[in-house]
């Protein structure tokens, strides 16, 4: 008899079924033995009865079970009693045993609970160290199950909207970005970079043609931060399109994108989420900060936001709008990369803008400069290296369509969106400052 997901067989309801998976509790009564019996998709009681004569395989297999054992077991279905004075009863189902398999015996002293739920940043460290026990927790399954039904939004709408994609390398021979915090490896016998973003790259595809693409991959961050909200390494969305007629273009899309992620983990994996209305608020940065003042919160910066600020933007959104997300939009030069294409009548700002969620940064987008000429003054202006810029600034000197693009950070929108401590418990295996393991 082949193996039946837990789900699958109590739809069955009837008649012999095998399942298989973690011991998550035992408990003994009188001859009788139940077994709480996980896999990924729900949980099920197992009874092992004793038959009180030699032939008594299965209760002696289920006496020497320590939890998370994992087991394999026949038998027949049965109704379990109905709870009393439920209102809306749900008919459950329990197995009873006829016979069972041990497929691997869990040590009894398991370093961390499975069961318990971590409760504050000192317990998540020590999970992390064990992450393939805590990744049993179903709260934890659930995370990527929200991974994979976003990213499949996600490509539903790219695929509808004929976008290409395109797969960047993360080994760079100059520092993608402003430059700075990235990390240097040794390749063969000079120098490489570990990619910051797939941004050049993206460029170089508009340059090429290719006109709408998008990249999913690994990004890579030397920041000394210690915070909930970062890690050195993480996966990264972006997409870049071209003949945009501005900034605004890019910002409909994302939240198309949006829309199109979270009906899909609501219709797919029927969660209670709030799918959010089109059009998101969009406000300039200078009005935010104004916002922001007039509640008494001090800003730090006057082009980028402290965290503080971004919760408590995200809090005056949610009041004023009763929106979870909003774009900020025309941040200054001094905020932003020479890359991004500036307003033509305040030179002093960017086309360019980022995305809030529940008061968390999940996005960076802008349209692009594509003009050599402005594009490498842009560059001087920042103090970069026009030398080590060559590859590419030569992207742009044998023609370009105007273009734009986006960065999104797909384990912050998972962590607001499940109500996560961490953006660490949102990665299948976090990298930040001190931890490389597992």
């Amino acid at each position: 008899m082949s193996r039946l997901q837990i789900t699958e067989a109590k739809k069955q309801g009837q008649g012999e079924v095998t399942v298989a998976g973690w011991v998550r509790n035992l408990r003994a009564h009188k001859g009788i033995i139940f077994v709480d019996l996980a896999d990924i998709s729900g949980i099920m009681q197992v009874v092992f009865v004793s038959n009180n004569n030699d032939n008594n395989d299965n209760y002696n297999l289920a006496e020497k079970l320590s939890l998370e054992s994992v087991v394999e077991v026949s038998g027949a279905l049965q109704a379990k009693p109905l709870k009393k004075n439920d209102p809306n009863p749900v008919q459950d189902y329990e197995l009873l045993a006829s016979s069972a398999k041990l497929i691997s015996l869990a040590n009894e002293n398991l370093p961390i609970p499975v069961l318990t739920k971590a409760d504050n940043e000192a317990s998540l460290d020590n999970r992390l160290d064990w992450r393939w026990l805590d990744l049993r927790r179903e709260e934890n399954q659930l995370i990527f199950k929200v991974w994979t039904k976003l990213e499949e939004g996600f490509r539903e709408y790219f695929s509808k909207n004929n976008f290409i994609q395109i797969n960047t390398p993360c080994l760079m021979s100059t520092a993608s970005e402003t430059g700075s915090e990235v990390f240097e490896v040794k390749y063969f016998e000079r120098k490489a970079y570990l990619s910051q973003s797939p941004q050049f790259y993206k460029q170089m595809a508009m340059a090429s043609g290719l006109e709408k693409v998008f990249s999913f991959g690994p990004v890579f961050r030397a920041e000394l931060s210690f915070t909930t909200r970062h890690v050195t390494e993480f996966t990264g969305w972006d997409f870049e399109v071209s003949y945009i007629n501005s900034h605004v273009d890019l910002m409909d899309i994302e939240e198309t994108l949006l829309v199109s992620g979270f009906e899909k983990i609501k219709n797919d994996l029927k969660l209670e989420v709030e799918v959010p209305t089109q059009p998101f608020p969009r406000i300039t940065l200078a009005e935010a900060k104004k916002k922001l003042a007039a509640k008494g919160i001090k800003s730090e910066k006057d082009f980028d936001f402290s965290t503080e600020e971004e919760k408590e933007l995200g809090i005056i959104i949610k009041a004023e709008n009763n929106h979870d997300f909003v774009f900020v939009t025309d941040y200054p030069i001094a905020a932003r990369p020479f890359y991004h294409m500036r307003h033509a009548d305040n030179n002093n700002l960017t086309k360019s803008f980022d995305l809030l969620y529940r008061g968390l940064e999940i996005t960076t987008g802008a349209e692009r400069e594509h003009r050599i000429e402005i594009l490498e003054k842009q560059a001087v202006e920042k103090g970069m290296d026009l030398e080590e810029l060559k590859d590419y600034l030569n992207f742009f000197r044998y023609g370009c369509p105007g273009h734009g693009g986006v960065g999104i950070g797909p384990a912050r929108i998972v962590m607001k969106l499940l109500g996560l401590t961490s953006v660490k418990e949102a990665c299948y295996l976090p990298r930040d400052v001190k931890r490389l393991n597992p």
